[in-house]
């Protein structure tokens, strides 16, 4: 063999082997492996977007019940409506008064969020201030939502104006006898209870404001969030209180013609909502993107829109109701989801995308699994009781970059080994392609 036919030889036999790096067969093992040790169903997708190719599909095209992948959408809605910087209240001024709406902006008074520029508008203001919930077309809770999480604060209400990201906070320390809450003017609702050594020490009634506080049995530290139960009424004296000024409240729908007032950059709501998986932030970041769209705070407008011009062209269509993936009616292909993945690849700038996904062994809902000096797999959880997803981008040892969506329903145990077969089947294709 001469020197040209050799090196067209070894040309051809390294370029074999690393178009081959990709053992289909021995991932999809592993996957089979997973369904039958936790008895779950198990999708997973493998995609190549610079051959545009999908490498592996394991049961590609059947639904699961996303979760918390449900923010992707929303995130890919966001971006495609919102501006650079979030619409905090819609407002017109008529004599000595200003008169606010809503815009369902998470950001006012929320300490996850950078400070919002509403607050100081509304502060300064010389004149009167009334507040008019009447362009919120929605219900306080998403469809679907489970009654009995309304305690938490992942089940916070949506509202039209936000305060507080819609929570009370209460804190005691282990030698302290009294509860103190942070937010001066909710103190009027909490009342004293008998000591009980139950699991929930702050408890709030379903249908209204009344928190009880059940002093432990025990000395124990508590620093806690409790949702408040929204009314237009509670926001206006919350406000008063806050501001200092009297806020009325108007029954007014939302003119034709009115002025915009910004809060917040959006991308810095976009990395609380993906990092920390905020569903508060996905919920009300919908609601906005509605109000833009139609002038009406309904989901069911935003989801639409989404539905009819952004997923047009998805291979299997979302059933999609709400921001955040609380809802179990929502369900995705892991198709679906390396779909709006890849859209998001194309037209947002990388670094930008990343920036703003939880990384691997980095702070956000990651920081336990895929530790590597440098990241390598940018993306979202999805997570409710019995099951696991996770999706996005994972960046080889050659610096090749997939993208993948792995779900898993429906396994009658904890999380934590489900996790761990994914973070090994994950690993393995970091490590040797």
């Amino acid at each position: 063999m001469n020197d040209i036919a050799r090196f067209i030889y070894w040309g051809i036999l390294l370029c074999f082997f690393s178009c081959a790096s990709i053992n289909k067969k021995e991932i999809t093992r592993e996957l089979i492996s997973v369904e039958k040790e936790f008895h779950n169903h198990t999708g997973f997708v493998l995609y190549d977007p610079e051959e545009d190719k999908t490498l592996i599909s394991y049961q590609g095209n059947q639904y699961f019940t996303p979760a918390s992948n449900t923010k992707i959408p929303t995130l890919y809605l966001s971006m495609h409506i919102l501006p650079d910087s979030i619409p905090g209240i819609y407002y017109v001024e008529k004599g000595d008064s200003l008169i606010f709406w809503g815009t369902g902006d998470p950001s006012f008074l929320n300490d996850r969020l950078p400070q919002s520029q509403i607050y100081e508008f509304l502060k300064k203001s010389d004149k009167k201030l009334f507040f008019s919930g009447d362009n919120f077309y929605d219900h306080h809770f998403g469809s679907g939502w489970a009654w009995d999480d309304y305690l938490y604060t992942f089940s916070s209400e949506k509202s039209p104006f936000t305060i507080y990201g819609n929570n009370i906070k209460v804190k005691k320390s282990r030698s302290q006898s009294f509860l103190e809450v942070e937010q001066a003017y909710f103190k009027r609702y909490f009342w004293l209870g008998d000591s009980a050594n139950i699991s929930e020490q702050v408890v709030r009634d379903y249908n209204s404001n009344s928190f009880v506080y059940h002093p432990p049995l025990a000395s124990k530290t508590i620093n806690d969030e409790i949702p408040f139960k929204y009314s237009d009424y509670l926001l206006t004296q919350a406000l008063a209180d806050t501001l200092n000024k009297q806020v009325g409240l108007l029954e007014m729908p939302l003119p034709l013609h009115y002025e915009t007032k910004y809060s917040i950059l959006a991308d810095s709501a976009y990395r609380v909502m993906m990092q920390q998986s905020d569903n508060f932030i996905a919920e009300q970041l919908l609601l906005t993107c509605a109000g833009i769209l139609t002038d009406s705070l309904k989901a069911e407008n935003g989801l639409m829109y989404g539905q009819r011009e952004l997923f047009k062209n998805i291979p299997d269509s979302l059933v999609w109701v709400d921001g955040s993936g609380l809802s179990r009616y929502n369900l995705f292909t892991p198709a679906a989801l390396v779909w709006i993945w890849t859209q998001l690849y194309k037209e947002v700038p990388h670094e930008r995308l990343y920036s703003l996904l939880p990384a691997g062994g980095q702070p956000g809902t990651l920081r336990r699994y895929y530790q590597s000096d440098e990241p390598y797999l940018f993306g979202k959880t999805g997570t409710l009781s019995n099951n696991h997803n996770l999706s996005g981008f994972l960046k080889t040892k050659k610096g090749k970059i997939y993208v993948f969506a792995f779900m898993n329903n429906n396994y009658p145990e904890k999380s934590g080994p489900v996790k761990r077969r994914m973070e090994k089947i994950l690993q393995e294709i970091y490590l040797n392609n």
